[in-house]
């Protein structure tokens, strides 16, 4: 990493840093701050910055059962489809194995093979979702090269009624074209300091149809997922344990992501399991704010029975040990969040076919130390910066170790012109250590695959500009990104082959648009997303990499209450404009026709039974052939084919609550 390149992002956020120590240090008093939209924490900080906020009123009304129809209203992120395990999260087309991931404050694996899904948790458990696109925050994380996603799961604190010290929850649902049943419990409560939470989920089902009424192999629901929490409180402090369990076993297509034409299915099965242990205080101070956290993780993929294929069995494991402590210090005009971090990832290979391919185990640690400061000053400007420093162990198959430390640093500033208009502009410069990327690719390495000894650790660059607008009932944003990512991994292939870094340079750049109205018991929003994605200047390839081309897309979304008659009642609208690109009709993809896919829902709740919802939708309402725009596109004379989405589904779902 060039240095005179990171001095000036770094300058500014010390000095930021040490100015705000400095103000509280002189301050007499207490300074009342207008209320800011771009800086303050929460949701205003991310979505005028062209991020996305799942709040839980979204939730509730979105009702999801994957990852697709949880971020149905967001045209900047989007999610190919598939079974369960194949679907894979892409911002402003990445995956989001470019983003620092975490459930619950503990980082998510990245994608462990480019034809598997990404690692999420189960939509039915989760009360939040923050997507930080572009220059994210050092407290958000190591190795955030593209932004961040942040999962939060419900527990006992956030369901347990006023009075209230047990709780129960029970949903049930079903649905046409494949659907199928699944059904949640979930019960909770607290007695003398304790607190507990336990939710079950699952879902059992058949192969769905596209809208031509083809069956698309692979496809049926088989999520088995737990999620535990115990927490205790005592003198102002706070311990809580968490534990999150996912498994997926069913027939899938060979490679999840695309169909090839033999079109056979093989057992599959998908597996997560995590434990974390956390300490926060429930009487904080202006310096004392502290968060403690330790977590282990434990990534499985298991696929044997493919003796009649080259390709042969493969295992994949992943685990991480890790842990993170820090503390929020409040000053007058802002706070400052300061700590270190570190992670230990194993991976192991195992069993590809009947050849010299072999068994493989290295891992990488890191260990890192950060500071953000957020602050609101009272002439209109408002900052956010930050800086982090890491060091990067890589140590390979082969017991060669390579090891290196870079920095990291951020800074998003803003301009209220009046309460109504406000201007931002960011960026960031990102170390990411030895990029791993999809390590399932060492499968299909013979022996003499090796590390190149070059082989060095990745960065990335941010920028973004924007403007935001608003009233009492309206608001409307714009945001231009530019992201450029290098040094990530290439798993060569042939006689000699390494791992070393791609040679090209991997961008997105575009602008997203939001816009937002509500009036009494109506709300409408739409958003609009263009990004141009490259390698090395040229547009990326619509195939299983991490980069897709995603050009043009838009939603459309209105819910409606009728309080009357206890109904509530939406629709939203997926767009996505067509792809023709030279670059990929060279190599045999075929153009990606546009599509318009409508969803529609009704939800009552009767008066006798206020603790009750009865919910009636259909899904992709005109039933569109189509494929997610960052799915396999079809490919060559009919020999790869995209794994088509859903044809026209209904679904019924009950919920009950005590």
């Amino acid at each position: 990493m060039s240095f005179t390149r990171i001095l000036p992002l770094t300058g500014a956020s010390l000095l930021a840093i040490a100015s705000a120590l400095q103000a509280q240090e002189t301050s007499q008093g207490t300074t009342v701050l207008d209320t800011i939209t771009v800086i303050s924490d929460g949701k205003e900080n991310i979505e005028a910055t062209g991020g996305t906020v799942v709040t839980q009123e979204d939730l509730e009304i979105l009702q999801p059962s994957n990852v697709s129809e949880l971020f149905a209203h967001e045209s900047s992120i989007s999610v190919s489809g598939g079974g369960g395990p194949s679907k894979r999260i892409h911002v402003f087309g990445m995956e989001q194995s470019n983003l620092a991931v975490s459930v619950d404050g503990v980082p998510q694996n990245a994608t462990s093979w480019h034809h598997t899904g990404s690692n999420v948790v189960d939509p039915v458990f989760l009360k939040r979702v923050e997507v930080e696109a572009g220059a994210a925050a050092a407290d958000s994380g190591f190795g955030a090269a593209a932004g961040a996603i942040r999962y939060e799961t419900v527990g006992a604190l956030d369901l347990l009624e006023d009075g209230k010290n047990l709780g129960a929850r029970f949903g049930l649902s079903y649905g046409t074209n494949g659907r199928g049943f699944s059904g949640s419990a979930a019960g909770y409560g607290r007695h003398e300091g304790f607190d507990w939470f336990v939710m079950t989920h699952g879902a059992t089902g058949k192969n769905y149809e596209n809208g031509d009424g083809i069956e698309i192999r692979g496809t049926e629901p088989a999520a088995r997922n737990i999620l535990a929490k115990l927490g205790y409180e005592f003198d102002g402090h706070r311990l809580e344990f968490g534990y999150e369990r996912s498994r997926d076993e069913a027939d899938r297509l060979i490679k999840m992501n695309l169909g090839l034409a033999s079109d056979t299915v093989h057992p599959l099965e998908v597996a997560r399991d995590a434990v974390n242990l956390k300490y926060t205080t429930t009487a904080p101070t202006d310096m004392w704010d502290p968060e403690v956290i330790v977590y282990y993780s434990e990534n499985d993929y298991w696929r044997p029975n493919y003796q009649s294929r080259t390709n042969g069995n493969m295992a994949l494991k992943e685990d991480l040990f890790g842990g993170k402590v820090q503390n929020r210090f409040t000053f007058d005009n802002g706070n400052i969040t300061a700590g270190v971090d570190f992670g230990r990832h194993g991976y192991f290979t195992d069993n590809y076919g009947n050849n010299d391919r072999r068994y493989r185990d290295f891992s990488t640690f890191q260990i890192g130390a950060f500071a953000q400061g957020r602050f609101e000053f009272d002439n209109g400007f408002n900052l956010s910066t930050g800086v982090r420093y890491d060091g990067h162990r890589f140590t390979d198959w082969d017991d060669n170790t390579f090891s290196d430390s870079g920095a990291s640093a951020n800074a998003t500033v803003s301009y209220k012109f009046n309460d109504h208009f406000e201007v931002f502009a960011g960026a960031s410069r990102t170390w990411l250590g030895y990029v791993i990327g999809d390590y399932g690719y060492v499968h299909a390495r013979d022996n003499s695959f090796s590390t190149d000894p070059n082989f060095s650790a990745g960065t990335a660059q941010n920028l973004k500009v924007g403007a935001n607008l608003g009233g009492e009932n309206w608001n409307a944003g714009i945001t231009f990104f530019d992201t450029r990512i290098d040094g990530l991994p290439l798993y060569a292939w042939g006689p000699g082959a390494m791992l070393q870094n791609h040679p090209d340079e991997f961008r997105s750049r575009g602008v997203t648009l939001n816009a937002g109205y509500r009036w009494e018991n109506t709300k409408i929003g739409a958003t609009f997303t263009k990004a141009k994605v490259t390698a090395g200047g040229i547009s990326v390839l619509p195939n299983s990499g991490t980069f897709m081309p995603i050009g043009d897309m838009a939603t459309l979304y209105i819910d409606h209450e009728l309080p009357d008659y206890n109904l509530k009642l939406g629709a939203s609208l997926a767009w996505a404009g067509k792809i023709s690109d030279a670059v990929a009709t060279a190599a045999t993809h075929r153009d990606q026709p546009a599509y318009t896919v409508v969803n529609t829902y009704a939800e009552w709740t009767p008066p006798a039974y206020e603790n009750m919802s009865i919910r009636v939708g259909v899904e992709n309402l005109f039933n569109e052939t189509y494929y997610e725009r960052t799915g396999f596109a079809a490919r060559g004379n009919g020999n790869i084919e995209p794994v088509y989405a859903p044809g026209r589904t209904f679904t019924f779902h009950t919920a009950v609550k005590f």
